[in-house]
């Protein structure tokens, strides 16, 4: 092993001696889900700096994934557009402003959660004294040339929270098991106490770039409607920018089985929902991990994507639902989604009952106070 790779161990003893630090830059730039899922392993890394300064280089599309982050003491966001090589001057221009801010910070540490060329080379950019990121292999496009610390995963297909955890582990601590805190504002509160307390979410909408994940329509509206039939649990229908129509649809076939959620004009208010609720049904998407960022649990309709690397937040109660199609997993899906026609309501229902079943009452009430 070259020494500047380590990989964690069984007893999560840093390889290494311990890295002293009190300027600290995260680097997860996006997407959204993976932003989200990458606070759970932040929070970690506050446990073993408490009084270190904490600041996150984020894109500026997937800002919203840091809504109601505590522990946090500034978010430098990275302008994506601007960037785009369509306008060099002023790309140029803009990542020269970039990378002073970043030198202004005289960061000690830096911890690259997202292991592509462009983090590695903001990381480098940077001028911080220790970079931390994976090792070739989990590091993708060379980007492990640019860390002065190189960390092995335990194996190559793991979930996206235990690749997250490798990082902090290798620096001699631990993501807790519980989900980290949360400070909504007052309106997105507000906006969620106007809802009934204790209702199963449905979420049937994905991004646009993601449309391969998405179940039926119609499905969904009999899911709803089995749910009232069989287990007398009434629905509450969330959609995301664009995704209204298709949650109305679903709404007006459940028969009266579903009600539609208020429109929420940020990621706080959706969080802030989601707490409020008993449990989460969706595809593999950014809103799944926001409803266990809310403490809920959740059943996950896995399709096209990978079952290990997608998994659910480990410290909370879940079902995936799903079916060998002959070709899933695969990377982009296809317009026939056989996968996720073959995941039938009654799956579902199963799912949802047996979760029921699993989580005591006690934690049905909604989520953590701010």
């Amino acid at each position: 092993m070259e020494p500047d790779e380590a990989s964690p161990r069984g007893d999560h003893r840093p390889p290494v001696p311990r890295i002293a630090a009190d300027r600290i830059l995260v680097i997860r730039l996006g997407a959204l889900g993976d932003v989200v899922r990458t606070r759970f392993a932040v929070a970690g890394l506050r446990e073993l700096y408490p009084d270190a300064r904490l600041d996150w280089l984020v894109e500026d599309r997937c800002r919203a994934g840091l809504d109601g982050i505590l522990g946090i003491d500034r978010i430098i966001e990275v302008p994506r557009r601007m960037l785009r090589p369509g306008a060099p001057r002023l790309a140029g221009r803009r990542l020269r402003e970039l990378v002073a801010s970043l030198r202004d910070g005289n960061y000690d540490l830096a911890l690259d959660f997202h292991g592509v060329l462009k983090s590695g080379v903001l990381a480098r950019a940077s001028s911080t004294r220790v970079r931390v990121g994976y090792a070739a292999g989990a590091a993708r496009e060379q980007s492990h040339r640019f860390y002065t610390h190189r960390v092995a995963l335990p194996r190559l297909h793991v979930s996206r929270f235990e690749r997250n955890a490798a990082l902090i582990r290798f620096l001699g601590g631990e993501v807790p098991t519980t989900p980290p805190p949360l400070e909504l504002p007052a309106a997105a509160l507000a906006l969620a106490a106007s809802v009934e307390t204790g209702r199963i979410v449905l979420h049937p909408g994905t991004s646009a770039r993601t449309a391969h994940k998405r179940w039926n329509l119609e499905l969904w509206s009999r899911l709803a409607q089995e749910l009232r039939s069989e287990l007398g649990e009434a629905s509450l229908v969330t959609f995301g920018p664009g995704e209204r129509p298709a949650a109305e649809r679903v709404v007006a076939a459940s028969g009266g089985a579903a009600e539609l959620a208020p429109e929420t004009p940020s990621v706080a208010h959706l969080i802030a929902l989601l707490e409020r609720s008993r449990l989460f049904v969706g595809s593999d998407s950014g809103p799944l991990h926001l409803a266990a960022l809310a403490g809920r649990p959740v059943v996950v309709l896995i399709g096209p994507t990978d079952p290990t690397e997608n998994a659910p937040f480990p410290g909370l109660p879940a079902r995936l639902v799903r079916h060998d199609a002959g070709c899933n997993p695969c990377r982009d899906g296809c317009p026939a989604r056989a996968c996720m026609a073959a995941i039938l309501p009654r799956d579902v229902l199963g799912a949802v009952r047996d979760l029921l079943e699993a989580v005591p009452a006690t934690n049905n009430s909604p989520g953590r106070a701010p």
